[in-house]
């Protein structure tokens, strides 16, 4: 159970997936920057969107929609469905598998309109919306990118 200083919600997630992309892409390494080797830059970024009821979605499954668009912005924009890799010298790389990304579904019993108009920054709930997957939290060998769709 989540609160904030005036509301309170529970969030249901289910298993985290990979979704991949919808076509295959190439098998190539990308070397990253030296200012890519310094530790204090090495941590995962959170970010959170959230979106108001649009009526033009209507009849339409909102994760089907977003798991779908995620696969085919993966066909161009491949290296992010890779897995970073420590190379000769320390140097990290971008191995572009193909993998994927990973992806949440979650459900929470609160709206937008709940927390206000302006959502306040920082946002009150921030941590329990978002989710850390256990194993996650590294750079190394894990998905680049970390989707999370709240309906």
């Amino acid at each position: 159970m989540a609160t904030s200083t005036s509301i309170s919600f529970a969030v249901r997630r289910c298993e985290p997936e990979i979704v991949a992309p919808a076509k295959p892409t190439p098998h190539e390494f990308r070397q990253l920057s030296d200012i890519d080797r310094q530790l204090y830059l090495q941590f995962q970024s959170p970010h959170y969107n959230l979106y108001e009821h649009n009526p033009s979605m209507q009849g339409k499954d909102p994760v089907k929609v977003i798991k779908e668009a995620i696969a085919q912005a993966l066909v161009y924009y491949y290296p992010f469905a890779g897995r970073i890799r420590q190379g000769p010298d320390n140097k990290l790389i971008v191995e572009c598998t193909g993998e994927g990304v990973l992806f949440i579904e979650a459900d929470a019993d609160a709206t937008v309109e709940q927390f206000g108009d302006p959502v306040p920054s920082p946002f009150p709930c921030f941590q329990e919306l978002l989710y850390n997957v256990p194993g996650s939290e590294g750079i190394l060998n894990t998905p680049l990118m970390l989707f999370q769709a709240r309906i």
